[in-house]
């Protein structure tokens, strides 16, 4: 054991209960995180939902009838809104996480000999050549995830430029 680590089993003890903390906390942001996706990936599904079966309304006799272009405007708006405001959300919570996670990873530096999450982030980011070539090295979640609400906010200014077209 080097110098920087502690000497006294209570000083030990104190640093694995505040890592102990640390790591739940980190893991509840994760979950919240993941709630706050799984509830605004349903609303804009269902969203997008609503107005496709708008758009593609049938008059009884048959035929196509036109959708109040009003409405679309404004759903397409509203949309875009909470894509933009999901992807902040995002934004902020792998904010968090990371500031949790760069304590955490202090934390084994200093005092552990054992290191988890730098020995697994250090795996992750190792290159292997033929994983290179499908992709470029590891994603990170909080990058992929942020995709979605970006497309989102794509198809409903797709969807109101098609609108102000007609």
């Amino acid at each position: 054991m080097n110098d920087r680590r502690m000497a006294s089993p209570g000083a030990s003890q104190t640093v694995f209960q505040i890592y102990a903390l640390a790591v739940e906390m980190a893991d509840r942001i994760s979950a919240r995180r993941a709630t706050a996706n799984s509830f605004l990936l349903t609303l804009q599904t269902g969203l997008a939902a609503a107005l496709a079966a708008f758009a593609a309304r049938v008059k009884p006799g048959g035929e196509a009838a036109e959708p109040d272009r009003f409405v679309l405007v404004l759903a397409a708006v509203a949309g875009l809104i909470l894509a933009v405001a999901w992807w902040f959300l995002l934004r902020s919570y792998r904010k968090l996480n990371g500031a949790k996670f760069q304590v955490i990873n202090k934390i084994e530096e200093t005092y552990f000999e054992v290191r988890p999450f730098l020995d697994e982030w250090a795996l992750l980011k190792k290159e292997d050549p033929v994983k290179r070539r499908l992709r470029d090295g590891y994603s990170e979640l909080g990058f992929i995830e942020q995709v979605v609400p970006a497309a989102f906010g794509v198809l409903y200014l797709v969807l109101a430029g098609y609108i102000g077209a007609r």
